[in-house]
């Protein structure tokens, strides 16, 4: 993955903006999922656990675009982190989620697992941010 400010490999081009990085559009698509899932949560949680299933998925890209919009590497990083935490905070909700009974297993497992790849691929990019410092 291309990170702020670098070039890639022979033939990629430097990143422009926050959308060119999959990461971020990777986030875009499990936000939209997030709130189709949530939609069927009770009435009685709107407020409750929805408002902060919607509010940590949509911290995770709006993280990224304001970190790469930045333009130093060390804020990237950071904001980076904070993408990270936004994620642990959704896949806990979703257990949550599954454990009162508002979604099941099949519900959330594709949601979990681009949880979990959306983890990797922010951890590797703020590896190679810090590593690049």
């Amino acid at each position: 993955m291309k990170s702020a400010g670098q070039k890639g490999g022979v033939g990629q081009e430097k990143v422009k903006s926050y959308r060119d990085l999959i990461v971020w559009q990777k986030s875009i698509v499990l936000v939209k999922r997030i709130y189709q899932l949530t939609q069927r949560f009770p009435d009685a949680e709107k407020f409750g656990l929805v408002s902060q299933m919607c509010r940590a998925a949509v911290s995770i890209p709006s993280n990224i675009a304001e970190g790469q919009a930045r333009h130093t590497r060390k804020e990237f990083t950071q904001f980076i982190s904070h993408s990270e935490g936004s994620v642990a905070e959704l896949e806990t909700q979703l257990i949550l989620g599954l454990e009162l009974g508002y979604c099941t297993s099949a519900d959330t497992q594709e949601l979990a697992d681009l949880a979990t790849e959306l983890s990797k691929m922010l951890d590797s990019l703020r590896r190679k941010l810090e590593a690049n410092r």
